[in-house]
């Protein structure tokens, strides 16, 4: 027994560890030293990446291919049954079986994780003739999130905001050595170029170590799989943020996936119904009829819009019994848009204020299942309460030791790199400068987000151009110019076919700015161009036009 154990032990440290599963003989593991996979120490003339030998220290012929991953085909991964060994703590992850790790002769593989605007712009560009890609998201599309809003009242329908991500990089779909995973991703170990990834519904860990990534998948059972990478690209986005405010989470809705616009629009129109139940008394019809929106931002702002643009077109034709007693309400802790000029947010309030639109000072103390609680002692009943009072770092983002930046997001350099570690890059709304850059931390945008993802493609395709894709390979590569960010303006939609289009650089510059319909016609024109397939274009563009000559549907389905 005690040879037995050494001589497990001597192959856990060399990387090679043998499992049995189903009847068939699988390796998994990694080496202790960091180092570019080469065919043979021996033959080095027919090495392309030679230079990559400088990172080589004390390698172990038998420990050479120990960056594998055990090889296991998609498919049978959520069949897999994993074989417990004894081990010590370390060797937690061994008997993950997974994606094998690049080999010569093969693509270096980056890893991305997230379909947000950033990882899906990336994705988009990236060079797959030098690249195979992996792309791990518990969503398998991108959402168009200026649009969102008006899916909640049926302006779109739910399709026409959401691309999903092998029509973006047809590589996921098409080539052998590129996928997408469907996982949720909770942790990083920087030792290993490792990712974990579950499949539907499960939790995945993510291990990087010697370029390798641990998941953990749970159902019924816990199956767990890892991927080896090269490069590895963080865009997870954030979460809303609640500020640990009491019932919060419990009794409010978010707008920031396509399925919170469904439960949106569910809850709207299941209320509207309600309301005219006869056994109802008067004030809890009122209560189901009021709608709250936390937060006078952009996405705030345009809700409201949308809501009192359907209130007034729709609801009020077919709901006549409900139309005087609905309200939409938006309470703000300073001001609306307070990142817009002083010009456009009076004409916003002022806009608002006229089509029925209560707007409120205030602070939310707590919420209960049907009413909030301000500061100052204030009630609000509502049937609706949709909040929208910004981003926070996710739980994911949190876990993960990385030096951050301010905000909790995880700290960059100019060239959006993990300083910290090796071969990891972060860009969107998880990553933010850190502070020995000199740079401040940009904001969670979507335009902020897509040219984070489009300068990383360049910047990707430069260093596979030198031979720099492979893992430990960026010494000596030149990156180019390091990222720099010019703020086109800021566009939001107030209803009635209205609209603020602000052009300044930033908040303190002078710039254009228009306000009423020609606003709105640059508002839809932008974000139709902006769309990220014709596909979809199209599907908006009918979409606006059957809402414009038929109305909204007011079907109440699910």
């Amino acid at each position: 027994m005690a040879l037995a154990k050494i001589t497990r032990n001597s192959f856990r440290r060399s990387g090679v560890i043998a499992n049995y599963v189903s009847g068939k003989d699988m390796y998994a593991g990694g080496s202790s030293d960091p180092f570019c996979e080469l065919p043979s120490l021996g033959n080095i003339s027919e090495v392309k990446d030679a230079r990559c030998i400088s990172n080589i220290k004390n390698v172990n012929q038998v420990s050479f291919w120990s960056r594998g991953i055990s090889v296991m085909p998609q498919h049978q991964a959520a069949a897999a049954e994993m074989v417990a060994e004894e081990s010590e703590s370390e060797d937690e992850f061994s008997s993950f079986l997974g994606l094998e790790a690049t080999r010569p002769g093969e693509k270096p593989r980056v890893v991305v994780l997230g379909t947000g605007w950033a990882a899906c712009r990336f994705l988009k560009g990236i060079d797959t003739k030098i690249y195979d890609v992996v792309c791990i998201s518990p969503r398998n599309h991108m959402v168009f999130t200026p649009l969102l809003a008006s899916t909640c009242v049926g302006t779109l329908e739910f399709r026409s905001v959401a691309e999903p991500v092998e029509q973006i990089q047809s590589a996921l779909a098409q080539s052998p050595n590129s996928f997408f995973y469907l996982a949720n991703c909770i942790g990083l170990d920087t030792d290993k170029h490792e990712v974990s990834e579950p499949l539907p519904k499960s939790i995945c860990i993510i291990h990087i170590a010697h370029f390798e990534v641990y998941c953990t998948m749970v159902g019924e059972g816990e199956q767990r799989f890892k991927v080896a990478y090269d490069k590895l690209v963080i865009a997870t986005g954030a979460d809303p943020l609640t500020f640990n405010i009491k019932g919060v989470k419990e009794n409010a809705s978010f707008l920031r996936e396509v399925n919170h616009a469904q439960e949106i629009r569910k809850k709207l129109l299941l209320n509207l119904m309600l309301s005219e139940n006869p056994a109802l008394s008067a004030e809890e019809r009122k209560r189901l009829l009021q709608c709250v929106i936390i937060g006078g931002g952009p996405t705030g702002v345009e809700f409201s819009g949308e809501l009192s643009d359907f209130i007034m077109r729709d609801v009020k034709e077919r709901y006549t019994h409900a139309k005087d007693d609905i309200r939409v309400t938006i309470i703000e802790a300073s001001e609306i848009l307070s990142s817009f000029n002083a010009g456009l947010r009076e004409y916003a309030a002022k806009h608002l204020t006229k089509y029925g639109v209560n707007v409120m000072r205030g602070v939310v103390k707590e919420v209960h299942p049907e009413k909030i609680v301000l500061n100052d002692g204030t009630e609000v009943p509502y049937g609706l309460l949709v909040w929208s009072t910004g981003v926070g770092p996710s739980q994911f983002v949190k876990s993960l030791g990385f030096p951050k930046s301010s905000g909790g997001r995880i700290g960059v350099d100019e060239w959006l790199r993990v300083p910290s570690v090796e071969d990891v890059f972060a860009l969107g709304d998880c990553a933010g400068f850190l502070e020995q850059t000199g740079r401040q931390v940009l904001p969670a945008l979507a335009q902020v987000a897509e040219r984070q993802g489009k300068y990383m493609v360049e910047l990707f395709n430069r260093i596979g151009q030198q031979n720099g894709g492979r893992a430990f390979c960026l010494k000596d590569i030149q990156l180019g110019e390091p990222f720099q960010y010019k703020h086109l303006g800021s566009m939001a939609s107030v209803g009635r076919y209205k609209a603020l289009v602000d052009l300044r650089q930033s908040k303190d510059a002078k710039g254009l700015s228009v306000a009423g319909f020609l606003g709105w016609l640059v508002w839809r024109s932008a974000y139709l161009s902006r769309v990220i397939s014709w596909r979809k274009r199209f599907y908006v563009a009918t979409n606006w036009a059957t809402a414009l000559v038929f109305g909204r549907d007011t079907s109440h389905i699910g």
